[in-house]
């Protein structure tokens, strides 16, 4: 964003967009696209209804309208359709949702610049120099952390693996909270595994992979954030960057011991896939 523009962000609950044939799950993309629709139309009306408190924030916000529409609950819903996060298939999957999300978006709001007419900017942006379309506002799509809003949900946060399927979150007053991953739990008590001393075990590890009674095809898919390669993390991230105008958020997890040359081989590689 530029100095005092409005970060005006929405993101959607994938999970929300799984259907079930047989127990299989698949992706809903027409309801996905409907929900898309609406979500871009919410946005634009929300710099209208916002109450900006700085004027310049209120000038640039109502020029250049640019919102951000992204993702959330992503780790889950590869969860739930059987798929490893640090494989090509998690990562093409990244590639097909979040490119169908750009172009709907982008219709969207191509759809609401026909309406109500194009961000006041248009005329001086890209969107009319080099790529003569239409839209309501300069920026749509956007990767968000979703740090709070995805616990309000209860779902994995922005595109970022699980931390743990069970950790302890610690609150205000020195609280301590269990908190277990919903789709992990379900799968879990399926399978017949599932109790009050393995959510211990898998909570003080941090992580399922070396837990044998855990059978090996739900350990590869329920990797989280330490159990995956750095360079997964950025071949995750480049593939949501792809089809995204704004910013991604992404956090790339090394290990305590991590050196400087596994740093630099890593900010090599994200140079090289475009973030």
């Amino acid at each position: 964003l530029l100095p005092y523009e409005a970060c005006t962000l929405g993101s959607i609950n994938l999970t929300k967009f799984l259907t079930y044939t047989d127990g299989k799950a698949e992706m809903d993309w027409m309801a996905l696209a409907a929900a898309v629709k609406l979500a871009v139309r919410f946005l634009d009306n929300t710099i209208d209804v916002c109450d900006y408190p700085v004027r310049d924030t209120v000038r640039l916000a109502q020029a250049n309208r640019k919102i951000g529409l992204g993702a959330m609950g992503f780790a889950d819903c590869l969860f739930l359709l059987g798929i490893p996060y640090d494989s090509k298939l998690g990562v093409d999957f990244a590639s097909t949702v979040m490119n169908f999300i750009n172009e709907k978006a982008r219709e969207s709001a191509n759809a609401l610049a026909n309406q109500r007419g194009p961000f006041p900017n248009w005329n001086e942006s890209v969107w009319r120099t080099k790529r003569n379309k239409k839209v309501r506002n300069a920026a749509i799509t956007c990767i968000a952390p979703t740090g709070t809003i995805s616990i309000i949900a209860d779902c994995s946060s922005g595109i970022e693996p699980v931390f743990s399927p069970v950790f302890v979150r610690r609150i205000l007053g020195g609280k301590k909270l269990l908190q277990i991953n919903p789709v992990f739990k379900q799968i879990a008590t399926k399978a017949g595994f599932y109790s009050k001393k393995l959510e211990k075990q898998i909570a003080k590890a941090g992580s399922i992979q070396q837990i044998a009674k855990i059978p090996p095809s739900i350990r590869k898919v329920f990797k989280c954030a330490y159990d995956i390669k750095p360079e997964w993390h950025i071949k995750m991230q480049a593939a949501f960057q792809r089809y995204c105008d704004a910013a991604v958020s992404k956090t790339i997890n090394f290990r305590g011991n991590a050196t400087p040359a596994a740093v630099d081989k890593a900010y090599k590689l994200a140079y090289q896939l475009g973030c």
